[in-house]
């Protein structure tokens, strides 16, 4: 039997959330869960293990407004996808800003996230 080693509660992201890399402004890919430590993203751009990137993606608050989150992270392993072009990653963030990390553990909370 598998145990989960993950400590933060994951949402597995249904709808397209795309990732930008704010350095370059090239979209990455997409996220495929989340958590408020890290990240697995769909990516269609290139990315490097072991590589430092500065992301922003945009969820929506409690308000119902778009926000953006921007995150410093670090892609922890990267893997082959089935589609030709993607690839997945996974990322650990370092750094989110207190107000950006709240309205994302809301928006992980939520109850309908959990589907």
């Amino acid at each position: 039997m598998m145990t989960e080693a993950r400590r933060a509660h994951r949402r597995n992201v249904h709808e397209s959330v795309t990732v930008l890399d704010t350095m370059t402004e090239q979209v990455l890919g997409r996220v495929g869960n989340i958590s408020e430590s890290g990240m697995l993203l769909v990516a269609s751009g290139s990315l490097r293990e072991d590589a430092l990137y500065q992301l922003r993606f945009e969820i929506i608050d409690r308000t119902g407004r778009m926000v953006a989150i921007d995150v410093g992270a670090h892609v922890v392993w990267m893997g082959s996808a089935n589609t030709p072009g993607q690839s997945w990653a996974g990322l650990r963030f370092l750094t989110v800003e207190e107000r950006q990390l709240a309205v994302l553990r809301h928006w992980i909370a939520r109850p309908e996230a959990r589907h």
